[in-house]
């Protein structure tokens, strides 16, 4: 028995030293969050998506209704998982200042270089680490946005954040000017891990903040009626109402993010972990309706806004300068929340 317990301590201390390392290599990496989680059912996220689906608010994100099976089983992406490592990027810069709030705007997550990239390339690091440091072969996969992984529900079972009211995961360093990505590993990594407090309590600025009512109530959000999801991922031209629905927005929206007192005086990103395009601060619509695609591919090329093309670009910057000229910009209509399909979500963060 004694042999069995002594046993038992010594991989209950690698594997915390294991973590430790981990963790270590991921802060010099310029990660702001980092943590494990091993693997169990995530009903309540799926429910959420199954959800959104169902009653229509994911508007043309078809990508959402595909890929639930693996969402549910992650062994489906890698037999034989045992660990998924969840990952935090700040982007919130020092020198990024808001335009003002009378003037065309951009979300500050798309003035910066590609995050895709940014956070791939560092999980790429962390996994060649991971590998120098393990005696065994590591089989891994890298899960950034667009992969099928429930990312803000493995967040919080690793216990770097929490989904807050405005549906975006939120950490204690960064607040949620944050990208995540994810490492499904067929290593078992054993830390105690504790999900975080909820730190909105009563607040609710942000439901109260959203312009055009996207926000349903805490954690249900419309994307048909989000700005970021107008602007960043509608494909089809809009309509009077989704015009005057963006406001002064071209390409995304933060007003969920700036209003919550969470995100004030945050850790800011490292120095260099992602660069500010200053020559898209300040650029008016005027000047992307006059763009040609050389001009686009110039400006954007290597940023979020680049995949939406310049007719979708355009059409954003057409309906702002519209909005701008017609003094509406400020306060878009705000719709009442009782989930109308009339019309067709920082990034606009979906995955559970």
């Amino acid at each position: 028995m004694e042999t069995a317990n002594a046993e038992k301590q010594r991989m209950q201390k690698n594997d915390e030293n294991l973590a430790k390392a981990i963790r270590r290599e991921a802060l010099r990496l310029g990660i702001a969050s980092i943590g494990f989680s091993p693997l169990r059912p995530q009903e309540k996220a799926i429910a959420r998506i199954s959800g959104m689906i169902a009653e229509k608010r994911h508007g043309e994100m078809n990508w959402l209704e595909t890929g639930m099976a693996e969402r549910a089983d992650p062994e489906l992406l890698l037999p034989g998982i045992k660990t998924v490592i969840s990952v935090a990027l700040s982007y919130n810069l020092p020198e990024y200042h808001a335009s003002a709030t009378d003037g065309a705007r951009i979300s500050r997550y798309a003035l910066i270089n590609d995050y895709h990239r940014v956070v791939r390339n560092k999980l790429e690091e962390l996994l060649t680490f991971i590998g120098t440091i393990y005696d065994k072969p590591v089989q891994a996969v890298i899960a950034v946005d667009g992969s099928p992984v429930l990312e803000k529900a493995w967040a919080e079972n690793a216990g770097i954040g929490r989904t807050g009211k405005n549906t975006l995961l939120s950490t204690p360093a960064s607040g949620s000017y944050v990208f995540l990505g994810e490492l499904l590993i067929d290593l078992e990594i054993l830390e105690p891990s504790h999900e975080l407090p909820n730190r909105c309590g009563a607040c609710s600025i942000c439901i109260d903040t959203c312009p055009t009512g996207a926000l349903m109530e805490p954690g249900k959000l419309d994307a048909r009626r989000c700005i970021s999801y107008l602007t960043t991922e509608l494909k089809q031209e809009f309509t009077p109402e989704e015009s005057r629905m963006v406001g002064n927005w071209i390409f995304g929206c933060d007003l969920c993010q700036e209003s919550c007192p969470s995100n004030q005086s945050r850790k800011q990103a490292p120095p260099g972990l992602f660069t500010l395009k200053q020559e898209l601060l300040g650029l008016t619509p005027e000047q992307i309706l006059n763009l040609t695609g050389s001009g686009f591919r110039r400006l954007f090329s290597g940023t979020p806004i680049y995949r939406i093309g310049l007719r979708r670009l355009k059409r954003n910057a057409k309906a702002v300068m519209e909005n701008l000229s017609a003094g509406s910009s400020a306060n878009a209509p705000k719709a009442q929340n009782t989930g109308s399909t009339t019309s067709p979500g920082s990034p606009i963060n979906l995955h559970s």
